[in-house]
């Protein structure tokens, strides 16, 4: 009978160890978004971070941005070479706001590429916490389908999803003029886009992240701000400080400032020809107030497909379980029969009836 149990133990052990087998043998599928265009990297040459002068770009906000120095690349392509500036930055937001800093209105979307815009000498990308520049100007030789295999080899044609999640949400589409929407995060990129305003009340010391854009109106355009907090107590005393110094919501003529204050966000708007302008352009703005979880989602599964991943994760580890079981009654079982056979004087390998006291009581 135990020999009969052995056997069947053995069987069921390697039914189990089987699918595990199976799924680590398994790799990755590899996608390729577009041709080989034969270019490869060939040289790499770290600058300061004043060097973005060169580039047309200003070494203040770069810092500000987190930007600690540059990466001037050479990729070649047979006889062709072309540069890549690389920016390495803090996080995929920081390199994000270098990217809406830079656009003009000029820039336009890059076709078939995400978080990257261009004009006629110079194409900018976002990818992951790298801001990249790639000039059009110094490579004449090359064709556009040349250009965008370089930018597809070194960006990709498009970011990872989880990045694009964790980016701020986009201002109000309608109205907006485009090239205009930007993300700051210090002084020195407020200063240099609002010279007129108080940026010194805004908070960026506090933990402040602010959004700019113009939006079009009648007699020319007005700045809307929206100001985000880490936690609303900030937001209302910096509110105060605004109402108190700006004037907030009181039409004093062409330097009026309309403001209102939702839980961590303060929104403004500059340069509204009257109150009912400015209102309706903060009306465009709607905060909702919920719980995040330390557990990352993945926003390309809907709900039903979590739901059925959960449910496979649960009978994975339920088999997993009974293998683990069948594994350790087959390794007991084991460990006693040697013992039997080479220790016979341990008490181990002993059947139950050996070790068995019985009491011969008579009455």
């Amino acid at each position: 009978m135990a020999r009969k149990f052995a056997k069947h133990a053995w069987l069921m052990a390697v039914l189990t160890a089987v699918p595990f087998y199976s799924l680590a043998q398994q790799k990755p599928l590899s996608v390729h978004l577009a041709p080989d265009a034969g270019w490869r990297q060939v040289a790499s040459t770290p600058s300061p971070v004043s060097q973005v002068t060169q580039l047309g770009g200003d070494p203040a906000v770069e810092r500000e941005y987190g930007v600690k120095s540059l990466d001037f690349r050479t990729y070649q392509m047979g006889k062709i070479r072309a540069e890549v500036i690389v920016e390495p930055a803090p996080d995929v937001v920081s390199a994000y706001g270098l990217l809406t800093f830079y656009q003009t209105p000029e820039m336009t979307p890059e076709k078939g590429f995400g978080l990257a815009i261009g004009d006629a000498s110079q194409v900018l990308m976002a990818r992951g916490d790298n801001f990249l520049r790639f000039p059009r100007a110094k490579n004449p030789a090359l064709t556009d389908e040349e250009f965008r295999a370089l930018m597809t080899f070194v960006g990709g044609v498009q970011p990872p999803m989880s990045e694009q999640s964790s980016l701020p949400p986009s201002l109000p589409p309608n109205g907006l003029v485009p090239g205009s929407e930007k993300y700051l995060l210090g002084l020195e990129a407020a200063k240099r886009l609002l010279p007129s305003f108080r940026t010194d009340l805004i908070g960026f010391e506090q933990g402040a992240e602010m959004q700019l854009g113009q939006y079009k109106t009648e007699k020319g355009a007005a700045t809307l701000l929206s100001i985000n907090y880490p936690t609303p107590q900030i937001a209302r005393v910096r509110f105060g400080a605004l109402t108190h110094f700006l004037a907030l919501n009181q039409d004093t003529g062409e330097n009026s400032v309309y403001g209102r204050r939702r839980l961590t966000y303060v929104f403004l708007v500059l340069n509204a020809e009257n109150p009912a302008q400015a209102s309706n352009l903060l009306s465009q703005f709607q905060v909702k107030s919920s719980i995040s979880w330390d557990q990352p989602v993945n926003p390309q599964r809907t709900f039903t497909l979590q739901v059925v991943h959960m449910i496979l994760a649960i009978l994975l580890l339920t088999a997993y379980l009974i293998g683990a079981c069948l594994v350790a009654g087959l390794l007991f079982y084991l460990s006693k029969r040697i013992a039997f056979k080479y220790f016979p004087d341990s008490n181990w390998g002993r059947t139950d009836e050996d070790q068995l006291i019985r009491l011969n009581l008579r009455t």
